[in-house]
């Protein structure tokens, strides 16, 4: 399955829209022709935009058998195209509706919008719904978005919810298939419930329940390189919480100002019974302020997240790149992943020998567990292409896949863990591709936002 394809649920449940809509006269309907045909197909383009619309707010309603089968960065891109393809459909509802309500009203187009939204039950609200989905869609286009700090984009994401909200009554008090099909009326009864149970108890209720039981506090901060710094937790009864190295938690810190912003920040170390470890750049956003948290101070916690962890391990030798703060799930892979000494190597990118992170607890490692440890450091090489090269000036001499069977001449029999800024990922990736290392053995999870 590529990353944009869609999940056979998605599938599914477009398909019994479809076909509900076709048994309560749709096709019928559209083989009339005129104003009644466009009404019809208005019809359907609205169930296909709230059946996608809440399909959208599933994939990031952190399920953990859903994260686990497709991960968190699949889930990020289906639900960025989910949101797109509902709005699209949303248009589509408004005009065709409009139109074919025109159309048999003979009247005007734009008198009979305004005469749908003032006397049609649930259209006031409607509207209000339609309105923040947009402000919502428009500044999750990618140049709004550059523009917007992460704590304010999310914000304003979180009205999305509020606009499904308002959108429901219409639905209810006026849409063809809710008042005159009982079966309709069921299946759009189950996918909302369904909906709203999986945001309360898994965006809501877990991380609650989490929370309160692992009582997690700061011990202490490290800086660990310039502008990187790592936060010690400790907390009761870790040993339950079920997290793996290689994953994520969304972070809240009590320590006021930044209470109300969850960042994504991956353990940076295996996780232990009593202990916890984040490392975190300066990157804004509010990770500079974790420089400056105190210790006992409290942390609230949503997750664990994430499917990049050891259980993807299917090869006996492994080899690991990262660039940057991308380090901070590898460090932690390298103490969880099964490899003999000889069988693991890691290629750590990073501009200059003071931005390596962790160099000592690396080197560490490498005397312990036999790991082969490789720092790149310097400028990148120039590749041709959008994302450029993964490799540095200093291997400028061969190409991406060269400097990869250089480095590592049997990569393509190993398995291969990735995590770096996307269009150094990316580069990466292509080189791997070219370097004959197969999909399927190459892992990799980004934040995306």
């Amino acid at each position: 399955m590529t990353s944009n394809a869609i999940p056979g649920g998605a599938l599914a449940s477009l398909s019994v829209v479809t076909a509900l809509w076709a048994a309560n006269h749709g096709l019928t309907d559209l083989a009339s022709g005129g104003g009644t045909a466009l009404i019809s197909a208005g019809r359907l383009t609205g169930l296909l935009a709230a059946d996608v619309l809440l399909l959208q707010v599933l994939a990031m309603a952190r399920i953990p058998w859903v994260e686990r089968t497709y991960g968190q960065d699949r889930l990020a891109r289906w639900h960025r195209l989910a949101g797109f393809t509902s709005f699209n459909l949303m248009l589509g509802h408004i005009v065709l509706v409009t139109f074919g309500y025109a159309a048999t009203g003979r009247v005007a187009v734009l008198s009979q919008l305004w005469d749908l939204v003032r006397t049609y039950p649930g259209m006031l609200l409607a509207s209000a719904g339609t309105g923040l989905l947009v402000a919502v869609v428009v500044l999750s286009v990618k140049a709004a978005r550059r523009r917007l700090r992460y704590e304010s984009w999310h914000l304003i994401h979180l009205y999305a919810y509020l606009g499904v909200g308002l959108a429901l009554p219409h639905q209810l008090w006026t849409g063809t298939d809710f008042v005159s099909s009982p079966p309709a009326r069921a299946y759009w009864w189950t996918l909302y419930a369904g909906t709203l149970g999986a945001v309360l108890v898994f965006r809501v209720g877990v991380p609650v329940w989490r929370t309160l039981r692992h009582r997690l506090e700061v011990t202490g901060v490290v800086e660990e390189s310039p502008g990187v710094v790592s936060v010690h937790l400790r907390g009761r009864h870790l040993h339950s919480l079920p997290v793996r190295a290689g994953q994520f938690f969304l972070w809240r810190f009590l320590d006021g100002e930044g209470s109300s912003r969850a960042h994504p920040y991956s353990l940076s170390a295996a996780p232990h019974p009593d202990v916890l470890r984040i490392t975190v750049k300066d990157l804004g956003d509010g990770s500079r302020a974790l420089a400056g948290v105190r210790p006992g101070t409290r942390a609230v916690i949503e997750g664990p997240y994430g499917r990049l962890t050891a259980d993807l391990q299917s090869r006996r030798r492994v080899t690991l790149l990262a660039a940057g703060i991308g380090i901070t799930p590898m460090r932690a892979l390298l103490e969880e992943l099964r490899y003999a000494p000889g069988d693991a190597t890691l290629l750590y990118r990073a501009r200059s020998e003071e931005e390596l992170t962790f160099r000592a607890e690396l080197d560490a490692l490498a005397k312990r567990r036999g790991v082969r440890v490789v720092y790149l450091t310097g400028r990148r090489a120039v590749e041709p292409g959008e994302d450029g090269s993964w490799r540095p000036e200093s291997l400028g001499h061969f190409t991406d896949a060269e400097a990869l069977r250089y480095l590592v001449p049997d990569i393509a029999r190993h398995d291969v863990f990735l995590c770096g800024p996307d269009g150094w990922t990316a580069a990466a990736r292509a080189g791997l591709r070219r370097a004959g290392v197969p999909d399927a053995h190459v892992h990799e999870e980004r934040f995306a936002w």
